[in-house]
């Protein structure tokens, strides 16, 4: 058994996704619009060319995604992604692109527990928690 993050967008999916490609090193490997499926009808007409599913894989880890439609989408709360980091170069590089027109939390920072943890809402709206430990 495995655990996997589902995100849900505003119409968005599709533009956060590539950038989270981007951001984490990843790949999307599913990306299936509402139009030509059996759920075309859960869709308001002008909605059918958003993202149904979406999968990304990086580093290992499969984050989930699609777009509500409008009468149905709750903003993300209760709730972060959490990314463990293997260096300090690394959290900074996630944390520069993640925070990239988001609202930063927490800086990133070192920490009594870490060499660097920051928490970042970005700018699609997923919360976001960024930590690399300290050398051992």
């Amino acid at each position: 058994m495995r655990t996997s993050t589902y995100l849900t967008f505003d119409g968005r999916c599709e533009e956060a996704f590539e950038h989270y490609a981007k951001a984490l090193g990843g790949k999307i490997e599913v990306l299936m619009r509402y139009a030509g499926t059996p759920g075309e009808d859960m869709a308001p007409p002008d909605w059918r060319d958003k993202v149904m599913h979406a999968t990304l894989t990086f580093g290992g880890n499969v984050l989930m995604a699609s777009d509500d439609p409008p009468e149905r989408h709750q903003p993300m709360q209760g709730f972060s992604v959490s990314l463990q980091c293997e260096s300090v170069a690394e959290a900074e590089r996630a944390w520069d692109a993640l925070s990239e027109g988001g609202t930063v939390q927490m800086p990133l920072e070192e920490t009594f527990w870490a060499a660097r943890f920051g928490i970042v809402i970005d700018r699609f709206g997923t919360p976001w928690m960024i930590n690399c430990d300290k050398p051992e």
